[in-house]
Formats: structure tokens, C-alpha cells, sequence
């Protein structure tokens, strides 16, 4: 089957709603781990709060890879988005586990994209013709739902 009739035998829709949700149950998980870490394995500094110096500086990094990337080509979704039934797949409509590169870029933007309450996100999202935010063009994939990915199979 070719390209252009794979990307339209799936549909995309917005889901603003469950891709929030995902993000913020992904990202939530991501702080607590991180302030987790800096309160036991850090030193306490000038200001009166506690830094991650040297080696375990890099751990909150390693752990945000994991859970974003490295959950996404491993089981296909992050936590967030397999806990609400939403999964990331190639543009092109490919059902298949995204590659390193492409969900790396996807998560390096989530920053941006989540900026002031996720608002670039979302006028990204109502404003491209396959509902991508900025990671996901970046990334070339799309969001969608899994029960679609069931239809096409």
C-alpha cells in the first residue's frame, strides 16, 4: 500500500483534551521524579535550595529520556498517552513504533509546545491539516487515536 493511502485511511482528530491529559500525566511524573532527586542526592546551595551537581545532574536528563523516548520506541506510546488511548506513529500512517530520531525530536520541542499552558500546542494542533504540534512536524508523525489504528489493521 503507498504512502497516501495510508495517511488516509487514518484519521487524525484534535483530541486537545486527552493530549493534555497525557502531557500532564507524563510530565508530572517527570517533576516529582526530578524534585525527588535533587532533594536527596543534591547539595543545598547559596539561595537556600539544593543542586544537582556534576554526574547525578545528568540522572533528571536520563530519566525524561526514558520516560518520553525511550518509552515511546520501546511500548509505542508514553505512559500518558497509553493511558488515554492515544498513540504517536509516523506521518506517513505507518502503525509501527516510532524510531529514536523521530520521537526525540517529537519530545526535544515539548518545552515550547507545552509553553504558557500548552497554548502553542494547541494553536499548532487546531491549525495543521494532520493536528500536529510543533514536535510532531519537527518529528514528521502524527497523534492518533488507538482504536483508529484498530479499523485499519
Amino acid at each position: 500500500m503507498n504512502e497516501t493511502n495510508l495517511t488516509s485511511k487514518i484519521k487524525t482528530e484534535p483530541n486537545i483534551g486527552n493530549r493534555f491529559a497525557a502531557g500532564l500525566m507524563d510530565y508530572i511524573i517527570i517533576y516529582a521524579v526530578t524534585f525527588f532527586l535533587i532533594y536527596t542526592l543534591g547539595e543545598p546551595n547559596d539561595e537556600g535550595g539544593y543542586s544537582l551537581n556534576g554526574l547525578p545532574g545528568l540522572i533528571p536528563i536520563a530519566f525524561w529520556l526514558i520516560m518520553t523516548v525511550g518509552l515511546e520506541i520501546g511500548f509505542g506510546a508514553t505512559l500518558g498517552n497509553s493511558l488515554v488511548g492515544l498513540k504517536p506513529i509516523p506521518k506517513n500512517g505507518t502503525n509501527r513504533k516510532l524510531t529514536f530520531g523521530e520521537s526525540f525530536k517529537r519530545h526535544l520541542l515539548d518545552p515550547i509546545d507545552m509553553f504558557f499552558f500548552g497554548l502553542i500546542g494547541i494553536i499548532t494542533i487546531k491549525n495543521t491539516d494532520k493536528n500536529q504540534r510543533l514536535g510532531d512536524i519537527w518529528g514528521n508523525t502524527i497523534v492518533v487515536k488507538t482504536s483508529e489504528l484498530k479499523k485499519t489493521e
